[in-house]
């Protein structure tokens, strides 16, 4: 989040953004900077009034009603955009101090948060740039920014020459289901991770100091992901936390006073496995790593459902720490640890181990030194993991990161080819820290300074689903449209129409399997529009010339989290996905749904005769169906009927009646399906809907 940048003394406050012409005083600012940059204003206009901007995210403020004479130290704002929030309870803040071409300044910079609300924090400034994070509570947070250097003159008074204040509006969110944070560990487990002995003795490596570190790893998470969905263009969008009112950890100084917060929960939740069996999963070998992935994620699972007892139908996200996770010197391996996210039935999972928990930092104060410290990693005790995590700060970022992706896959997003998700977390630490330490995973000396193109970051299409995630919504969105269905079908000359009810969010090109090669972008992320002509020359157009003429893939997303998948675009377009039926009119065939993986899965088509011939009359529809679907029966007026699929002998049977008197007519069916056919709701043009008949949570929609 940029926030300060030049810094000059004069006889008035006077704020006026860079761009703007002489006459302008409105502070109008170019929407390509970040709302929360700060530079100072060269001019004599006075601030924007709040009266005209309210409610805003920033805006910067004096303690009288008389602003002071401003140094060439002090923060200024010009960016004061109105109607924008921020949601989420740790802020990061970046942005430089002066002008870094005509003087570099390293000094400290310290907030003050809002009525003494939130201990002060200093932050080191190198290079007059500075990063932060800002501890925020519900409404108006009123924080103040002090600079000290050397090279610059200390006043005394009680308003320092080289200070600035700033409001950021902070709404929590409510209205969105929350990440779940759990540790998870053995029914006899003592609760404790690997550390060093130096370690052990200075801060415990037991859950207490365990949970502090997760909280903390946490709210890296919401502060990294917040400001890249701002980047992005998606507003001050983040996930929450569930939280419970207990003792403050967020600042080491609530610890020692006892100070109670709102504070998001760590569940703390065993398992019915022994820490042999837990530990014990990797040790055997030869070992097949996506097994021991789906045996720890199955324990996971199932002590989750147990801990949260979810209603069907009803999803929980939840993000877990194994705490039972340990280096075994012998076999040179982390037992009880794997790095997996996914989603299985009403639970979404990720699962990281705790390997490196201890260079973690515990709160605020700890980010800035656990980022630079270079304590070579002890073998002996801890793992360096993957060969990347030689020092301790490495090895902080490398499973905070870790973790995070596998979050990332929890929310549905899928590896990418660049980004976080690539995964490209190594680099984590540059989004909290302006000068990198020495780094042994590359051999060299850390960046001198870190600037935001030197950071990681989620990838342009993790950042699309996380805008239309559930746990993602902030009061400005529309209410969801309940019918995330995507519909397709070719109109001939290598054309396809799309509509989706809930609107299109976006379309990823595929022509291999190493991921998006291009994306279009619906809606300015509003998913208001609902229907699109695709024409395959032009699509093609879209990808690499190499790439132009290989087998295209279409994933059509909508706003709603529908997803079609066209396997071949050309195929699909093409006239064999055109039918002339006998009264001469065009038919199209749709995409094949489900793997036909069941035994006994043959292909069969089905011609309503309804829509052949106007006087027979469609009057009932029968589902045959278990946990799957084995067949539809179209029951007409004059007691004839047409089988698509079969009864089945063990299967279920269900009618519905269409009410032919009010002239109803089926209108089409809402699929689940996966590797088969799990079930089918029928659609009527009066809007009736027959329930999902099979599985109603088997396969996607």
């Amino acid at each position: 989040m940029p926030f300060f940048k030049e810094l000059r003394r004069r006889s008035r406050a006077s704020f006026r953004t860079d761009k703007s012409s002489s006459a302008s005083t409105n502070g109008t600012v170019p929407t390509t900077l970040s709302t929360s940059t700060l530079n100072s204003i060269r001019g004599s206009a006075t601030p924007p009034s709040s009266a005209q901007h309210a409610p805003s995210l920033l805006s910067l403020q004096t303690p009288n009603s008389t602003s002071p004479a401003l140094s060439r130290g002090s923060p200024a704002n010009s960016q004061n955009r109105s109607s924008q929030l921020v949601h989420q309870k740790v802020l990061l803040i970046f942005g430089q101090i002066g002008d870094p071409t005509q003087l570099r300044l390293d000094g400290s910079l310290t907030v003050s948060h809002h009525q003494d609300c939130f201990p002060p924090t200093n932050w080191p400034v190198y290079e007059s740039r500075f990063k932060a994070l800002v501890y925020l509570t519900p409404g108006p947070n009123r924080l103040r920014f002090d600079f000290i250097s050397p090279k610059l003159s200390i006043n005394t008074t009680s308003n320092p020459a080289h200070s600035s204040w700033l409001i950021i509006n902070m709404v929590p969110l409510t209205s969105a289901p929350p990440l779940h944070l759990a540790i998870v560990l053995a029914r006899d487990s003592l609760g404790t991770f690997d550390a060093v002995p130096e370690r052990i003795q200075r801060e415990g490596n037991g859950l207490e100091i365990a949970t502090r570190k997760f909280r903390m790893a946490a709210h890296l998470w919401q502060a990294f992901t917040g400001e890249q969905m701002y980047r992005n263009r998606f507003g001050r969008r983040c996930f929450r936390f569930e939280e419970e009112w207990q003792e403050g950890t967020l600042s080491y100084r609530d610890r020692e006073n006892g100070q109670m917060r709102n504070e998001a929960k760590i569940h703390i939740i065993r398992t019915d496995k022994t820490l042999h069996e837990m530990r014990g999963i990797g040790l055997v070998e030869p070992r097949d790593k996506a097994k021991q992935k789906d045996e720890l994620f199955g324990i996971a699972l199932h002590a989750v459902k147990k801990h949260f007892k979810s209603i069907p139908g009803q999803k929980q996200y939840v993000s877990v720490l194994l705490i039972d996770s340990h280096w075994d010197k012998q076999t040179e391996t982390i037992t009880g640890h794997a790095a997996f996210g996914g989603g299985a039935e009403d639970i979404q999972l990720a699962i990281f181990g705790s390997h490196a928990l201890q260079s973690y930092p515990s709160s605020i104060e700890e980010v800035i030194p656990a980022f630079s410290d270079c304590t070579r990693t002890d073998t002996n005790y801890v793992a360096n993991d993957c060969s990347g995590s030689g020092s301790s700060w490495e090895a902080a970022i490398m499973s905070i990161g870790a973790h995070l992706r596998e979050t990332g896959h929890l929310f549905s997003s899928p590896n990418q080819v660049s980004g976080l998700m690539l995964p490209d977390y190594v680099r984590l630490n540059r989004t909290f820290v302006c000068r990198e330490p020495y780094s042994t995973r590359t051999k060299s000396p850390g960046l001198r300074l870190c600037l935001p193109k030197d950071e990681c970051g989620w990838h342009r299409l993790a950042c699309l689903r996380f805008r239309y995630h559930p746990c993602f919504r902030i009061p400005t969105d529309l209410p969801p449209n309940l019918d995330g269905s995507v519909q397709a079908w070719p109109i001939g000359n290598g054309s396809i129409m799309v509509t989706a009810p809930s609107g299109l969010a976006w379309i990823e090109l595929h022509t291999s399997e190493e991921g998006c090669e291009a994306h279009i972008e619906y809606g300015n992320g509003n998913g208001q529009q609902r229907e699109t002509l695709l024409v395959e020359s032009d699509l093609r157009n879209r990808l690499p010339e190499d790439s132009r003429n290989k087998r295209l893939r279409l994933c059509i997303y909508s706003a709603g989290q529908g997803l079609r998948t066209i396997e071949d675009f050309s195929q699909f377009a093409s006239k064999s996905s055109v039918l002339k039926l006998a009264n001469g009119q065009l038919a199209f065939r749709g995409s094949k749904l489900g793997l036909s993986e069941l035994e006994g899965t043959e292909q069969q088509e089905v011609i309503l005769e309804s829509s052949l011939q106007q006087t027979k009359l469609l009057v009932q529809i029968k589902v045959y169906h278990g946990r799957a679907l084995e067949g539809i029966e179209f029951i007409y007026e004059d007691f004839t009927s047409q089988l698509f699929g079969k009864r089945g002998v063990k299967a279920d049977e269900s009618e519905f009646n269409l009410d032919t008197r009010r002239g109803e007519i089926l209108m089409g069916f809402y699929v689940r399906a996966d590797l088969w056919i799990d079930g089918v709701e029928i659609l009527t043009s009066l809007g009736r809907r027959s329930g999902v008949l099979g599985n109603p949570t088997g396969g996607s929609g």
